[in-house]
């Protein structure tokens, strides 16, 4: 039984392959500046800048698989920017859209996932350390409320609940 106010937890589900085969076709450009936008906004307001700067020089790689997309970014003194090729990242994370989900929603736990082997992490160990303990504290209902007002949250929270 879910608490009160909860949400009710994310379904399975897998895109399908010709969604795959579509957007690996398509420029990586834009989910690329989509996503370092997202992470540069979130610098100052979701965490701190000095927790960031053992990010800054690295380069990574975020790997949907049902979805076909793979985004390249790296870490810079100004915040985070698509990589050129060549790609050549310290750090790289695969999992589906529906786990990469979850992870946020908090529904499952990075070394679940992991020793189920429906995330795959590559690359610098100590890297991937200091990203899973950055993600760890953030506190994503202050940062949701940073983006959305609580009465909006509670509303979409009630509406999925009864």
């Amino acid at each position: 039984m879910r608490p009160p106010g909860a949400m009710p937890k994310l379904p399975q589900f897998t895109l399908p392959r010709v969604v795959a085969k579509i957007v690996s076709r398509l420029p990586p450009q834009p989910p690329a500046l989509a996503l370092t936008a997202a992470l540069d906004w979130g610098i100052g307001r979701v965490v701190s800048r000095e927790s960031v700067e053992p990010l800054i020089g690295r380069r990574f790689a975020l790997v949907v698989r049902d979805l076909g997309l793979a985004v390249h970014f790296e870490g810079t003194p100004r915040g985070f920017r698509r990589a050129k090729p060549p790609f050549d990242p310290e750090l790289s994370v695969a999992a589906t859209l529906r786990d990469f989900i979850a992870l946020g929603l908090r529904e499952e736990d990075p070394d679940t996932l992991f020793f189920a082997r429906r995330l795959a992490i590559e690359g610098d160990t100590e890297l991937g350390l200091t990203v899973k303990n950055l993600l760890d504290g953030i506190d994503w209902q202050r940062a949701l409320e940073g983006v959305w007002p609580p009465s909006f949250l509670k509303a979409r929270t009630t509406a999925f609940t009864g």
